[in-house]
Order: C-alpha cells, then structure tokens, then sequence
C-alpha cells in the first residue's frame, strides 16, 4: 500500500506490534518474580524491536522474545546487579551529601554530575546489550562512551523519553499497553542512530 492509506497502514501495524510487545514484556517480567524478569524481559523486548528497525517484520515475536530472555536471562540479571547496586551507592551519596554540614559538601555537585551521567549511560545499557556480543563490563564501559560521542543521539533519547513519560501520565491507561515498548523504540531508534554513525566511521578508518 502506497500514499496516505499506506502510512495509515503501517502506523496501525507500528501500534499494534508495540502494543503486543509491551503485554509479552509484563508477562515474562512476572513470570521471572519481577526483579528476576524484568531485566532479561527487557533485553528480549529490545532484541525484537532492534530488528524490526532493521527490516525483520516478519520475525516469530514470542519464539524470538523467549529464545532471547532464555539466552540472556542469566548476563541480564548480572547486568541488573551491577546497574542497580551502582545506582543505590549513588543514591546513598547524593542523599548523605546534601544532608551534610561538612567541608565534603562540595562534592555534592560534582555528585550530581556523575549521577546525569549514570542515567545517560543506562539510555545505552540495553540497546548496546542487544547490538554488540560483549560482556557486561564492556556494555556499560561501551554505553559511556557511545553516549559521549553522539550528543545529538542522547539529546533525542531525553527528549523522546519525556515526551512518552508526559504521554503516559496524561494518559495512564496506556501505560499497559506502550508504556515498556514505546520507551524502547525511542530509545533503540536513537542508539541505532549513533551505532550507524560509528561504524560509518570505522569503515571510513578501515577503507584510510
């Protein structure tokens, strides 16, 4: 289908995948006792939706998401320690430094910072898990330093993820259904960006 019909069609078809996604994604996250499943649920959902943007329409979703929470249940559990036990020691600084009188108050900004910093990075955590077969030391070292190099990726990531958190809280309803998997397109589609440009240039090194 081409023109305007066309575009129609394929939004309904965008829609109806997210909203299948976003329901298969709560249920394997339940059935994993919800810390157990959330992360390597969340790995599979941005497996399947990294190859949609690459043109994979037609790939089985639930075969595909299950063979991928199996696969990575494991690593992706490790990879949800390491970023939740990093995140508690940052919560617990930021919380003692500003509740501190102390001289070391004056980290309590450069704090901040490191914090942004922290979050930015987790915007890459999940599509550079599922893009790159690296360890999960390098998929965190790999996320800091892909965000740092394409500003223009992470400034859509902010934007993109704001804009669907005002979405869902305006409209709280359709947090079952896109709530997961409209953050996960945004965020793939962004990340996708910035992997595209990088091995752009590594072809244009290697080609020098």
């Amino acid at each position: 289908m081409n023109g305007f019909m066309g575009g129609i069609y394929k939004l309904c078809e965008w829609i109806m995948r997210l909203a299948y996604i976003n329901l298969v994604w709560i249920l394997f996250t339940i059935l994993g006792l919800g810390f157990l499943g959330f992360f390597p649920a969340t790995i599979s959902m941005f497996t399947i939706v990294r190859k949609w943007l690459m043109g994979f329409d037609e790939i089985p979703v639930f075969k595909t998401f299950w063979d991928s929470y199996k696969k990575d249940f494991l690593k992706g559990n490790l990879l949800g320690v390491f970023i939740l036990v990093a995140g508690y020691i940052l919560y617990i600084d930021i919380h003692f430094l500003r509740s501190t009188d102390s001289f070391i108050n004056v980290l309590y900004y450069p704090t901040l910072l490191l914090c942004l910093g922290f979050i930015l990075t987790l915007c890459y955590v999940f599509p550079t898990f599922v893009h790159f077969n690296v360890t999960v030391f390098q998929v965190v070292k790999n996320s800091f330093l892909i965000m740092l190099m394409n500003p223009l990726s992470t400034i859509m990531m902010v934007i993109g993820s704001l804009t669907i958190y005002m979405l869902m809280t305006t409209l709280p309803g359709l947090i079952p259904l896109f709530g997961g998997s409209a953050l996960a397109f945004v965020i793939m589609w962004s990340a996708f960006l910035a992997f595209t440009r990088i091995e752009r240039q590594r072809q244009t090194t290697t080609s020098e």
